[in-house]
Order: structure tokens, then C-alpha cells, then sequence
């Protein structure tokens, strides 16, 4: 098996409506990384930030990401603090899709966690895909 470019990963989401974009990410993640931690957001965290609760809740979410292969640890998610989040479980890396690529608030995570000797990995977004785009096709039913 050839050498992992990172020991430890972490990546973020809701995973809400869990479709193909999701496991893109984790299965690319998984490829750089001997150990992949996945932060489940929280359904509260969700609401602060979304103003709404997932459809699927937090426990079975963090479960069903549990369960995929490429999954070494889930920890849920309560805040958007990156810094620390990657100081609890010591990664050398953070993936995250190419839609935050550019963002100021990834763009201030880029220089706080270089601060800290960790890598910011953008995957390419999955077009077409996503839990609102899910959402919306149901609701057109």
C-alpha cells in the first residue's frame, strides 16, 4: 500500500440527505490520510447557522457516517472553530470541497491553521448535487 501524504485528516459536514458529493469527499480524503475524522454537525449548530434543523437527525447522521469504510473516527461538530477542532484530533490536514475555495472564512482558516502546521485540501465540488438540491426536488413532489 503506498504512503499516505497526511497522518491524521478532518473534515466537516451535515451530511444531511447524504448523496454522492458526500462520499466523494470522504473517499478522496481517505486516499491522502492514514486516519480520517469526520465532524458531524450538530443539529443545534445547524439551526444557529441555517435556521433550520437537518431532516435526518444528529445521532442517526453521525452513525450512517460512521459506517462507510473511509470513516476512521466521527466527532460532532458544535462550532465552526477549525483551529481547535484540528488541535483536539491532532490532523495535518483539512479537506473540504472547491465551492469554500476563496471564501474569506476559509481563506482566515487557511492562515490560522498553516499557523499550526496544517494543510487546507480542496476536492473538487460534485456538480449537480447537494442536500438542498435534494431537498428541493422533494418539496416539488
Amino acid at each position: 500500500m503506498a504512503e499516505k501524504k497526511y497522518k491524521i485528516g478532518y473534515t466537516t459536514g451535515v451530511f444531511d440527505l447524504f448523496h454522492i458529493g458526500h462520499l466523494n469527499i470522504l473517499r478522496r480524503a481517505k486516499e491522502l490520510c492514514e486516519v480520517l475524522v469526520v465532524g458531524v454537525t450538530t443539529d443545534e449548530l445547524c439551526l444557529q447557522r441555517k435556521g433550520k434543523r437537518p431532516v435526518v437527525c444528529e445521532r442517526d447522521r453521525m452513525e450512517l457516517v460512521s459506517a462507510i469504510r473511509y470513516v476512521d473516527r466521527v466527532v460532532p461538530q458544535t462550532d465552526m472553530d477549525k483551529r481547535k477542532a484540528v488541535l483536539a484530533c491532532h490532523a495535518d490536514a483539512v479537506f473540504v470541497g472547491s465551492d469554500w475555495q476563496g471564501t474569506p472564512a476559509w481563506q482566515q482558516y487557511e492562515r490560522e491553521l498553516a499557523e499550526i502546521g496544517c494543510d487546507v485540501v480542496y476536492f473538487p465540488h460534485t456538480e449537480g448535487v447537494s442536500s438542498s438540491i435534494l431537498r428541493e426536488r422533494l418539496e416539488e413532489r
